[in-house]
């Protein structure tokens, strides 16, 4: 079986399956454990699917539609941790931080509980694990959304317009060179508020983020101060040129 024959299978398999072991994958294509760890490979750094330890999860690509909250957590785990751990050795106590729905702020969120911090929780993960010790946490007002509970709405952007941080802790659903963009309107609206309200703002995505495009803009490259990301983005050069400094883990 050539290459792209395998590649066209291997995404046949996680379309029905959603996430699949290597072993699974290998046994069903008919090859070997390291020819697909190689398949897997090649195909997460296109963005087709995303690596996790020991297999594969399918991406959803949709303009109009993001994965909910539990399948977000199992993906890209390592290098969320990686990129959290760069980030929160950035961030110093008595800071007042923003920070942003979604997985890999969460990975942020676990790593700076405790540390003496005014935290404003944009998600209710992010808010129930910052609540620790001499964290400081501010819960913002507002509808939140099933399945990924992050928190949007005018009651939540009033309240944005009548604060003032140091530190906006920005997650993404989709990076390329026109810039941020998300799959939901109003999350994008709430994160254009954050960025104004900010004195700086990060952008923190692993490399599957990068390279598409999803429906609902959110801003320029040119408005965030640096992008945390993971070494599986370094094959994309536009990204050094964007203006932001790169923090690559």
């Amino acid at each position: 079986m050539l290459p792209f024959e395998r590649h066209t299978r291997i995404l046949e398999l996680m379309d029905a399956h959603e996430s699949l072991l290597t072993q699974e994958l290998a046994q069903k294509v008919g090859v070997s454990e390291a020819t697909i760890r190689r398949d897997l490979q090649q195909l997460s750094e296109r963005g087709q699917l995303a690596r996790t330890h020991g297999g594969a999860v399918r991406l959803e690509r949709s303009a109009h539609q993001e994965p909910a909250f539990a399948t977000k957590s199992v993906r890209m785990q390592a290098e969320k941790s990686a990129i959290a751990e760069a980030m929160a050795r950035q961030v110093r106590d008595g800071s007042t931080v923003i920070f942003d729905a979604g997985t890999t702020i969460l990975e942020v969120a676990r790593r700076l509980a405790g540390r003496p911090l005014t935290a404003i929780a944009l998600d209710l993960p992010a808010a129930q694990a910052l609540a620790v010790g001499a964290t400081e946490v501010l819960l913002l007002g507002g509808r939140v959304r099933s399945d990924s509970f992050s928190i949007t709405g005018p009651w939540t952007e009033d309240q944005l317009r009548d604060l003032r941080a140091d530190l906006f802790l920005m997650g993404a659903h989709a990076v390329d060179e026109r810039g941020i963009s998300n799959a939901v309107i109003e999350e994008a609206t709430v994160k254009r508020l954050a960025i104004q309200v900010s004195q700086q703002t990060v952008l923190l995505a692993d490399h599957t983020k990068f390279g598409w495009r999803a429906m609902a803009q959110v801003c320029t490259l040119q408005s965030v101060d640096q992008i945390v990301t993971d070494r599986g983005s370094r094959r994309l050069a536009w990204l050094k040129d964007a203006g932001p400094a790169l923090t690559l883990t």
